[in-house]
């Protein structure tokens, strides 16, 4: 189905983020964007990101001068979306949502729709540099969902996967990045422990952690492969690896996913 005007309900900053991407890799014409959000500094930023957008006064009217609607509002405020809107308007609507937790069945029970394509997205999308997944409700073509892909490539990678796998990937690439912002800032902090200056080993930790996973992309080796060759026998890096396995950080990471990964289920689940 090509869009001719999308919609956002939700103009906060990921929203943003995806609009400019579609606009910048010529997937839609800006002037064909509409978008509502009851939070007036909301709106401003959308307005800074996307100038030609139209500001609707309501959900409703994003709805019925779209033909494809992006629902990005917190978890916490989709029911009070979901009251709040004709469902004689939403039946024959595509709807792609970004809300947490919120499984396809909900959303089709809530939008009184049926195309619903469910996405996760993470907040390296705000650079283009998203990781992203969807999965769909049955009857949901494949022209819409290849669409939907084209629009998450535009901010990063997106796969497809059954939505039975959602919430795993909440767990690792939407809640990842706060994990890895962690190990950087660990690592700065060994830095600065060692005598380096906060701003130098706070930007040889990010650089580091770039390159790392820039090789692990590029070279399609297993991590553990490029670990290995990293440390040298009886070097200062196997040294190092020791005191990570001393302090249990793989186990420690596995259990971050998982704990994510349970709390997305259970927010799907209320």
């Amino acid at each position: 189905m090509a869009v001719h005007r999308l919609g956002f309900i939700g103009a906060g900053q990921m929203a943003r983020a995806l609009a400019s991407g579609l606009i910048k890799a010529n997937r839609i014409a800006p002037e064909k964007i509409s978008f509502a959000d009851p939070v007036p500094a909301a709106v401003e930023g959308f307005l800074k990101a996307v100038p030609a957008a139209k500001p609707e006064a309501c959900n409703a009217d994003v709805i019925t001068q779209s033909n494809a609607v992006i629902l990005a509002v917190k978890p916490q405020n989709a029911q009070e979306v979901f009251q709040n809107l004709d469902p004689s308007k939403t039946k024959d609507t595509l709807f792609v949502s970004i809300v947490a937790g919120q499984t396809i069945a909900s959303l089709q029970k809530g939008l009184n729709a049926e195309r619903i394509i469910r996405v996760m997205p993470n907040t390296p999308c705000l650079i283009g540099s998203g990781a992203s997944a969807y999965s769909r409700a049955r009857g949901v073509s494949d022209e819409d969902a290849e669409m939907v892909g084209q629009w998450l490539s535009a901010v990063g990678i997106a796969v497809e996967v059954d939505e039975p796998l959602m919430d795993a990937v909440t767990g690792l690439s939407g809640s990842g990045p706060a994990f890895v912002y962690q190990v950087i800032e660990s690592l700065s902090d060994g830095g600065v422990r060692a005598g380096l200056p906060r701003d130098l080993a706070n930007q040889l930790a990010a650089n580091t952690v770039l390159g790392a996973a820039q090789m692990v992309i590029e070279t399609g080796e297993h991590p553990a492969v490029l670990k290995d060759s990293v440390a040298s026998p009886g070097g200062t890096t196997i040294a190092g690896l020791q005191a990570l396995e001393q302090g249990g950080l793989r186990g420690t990471l596995i259990e971050a996913v998982v704990a994510a990964t349970r709390r997305s289920a259970e927010l799907g689940r209320n």
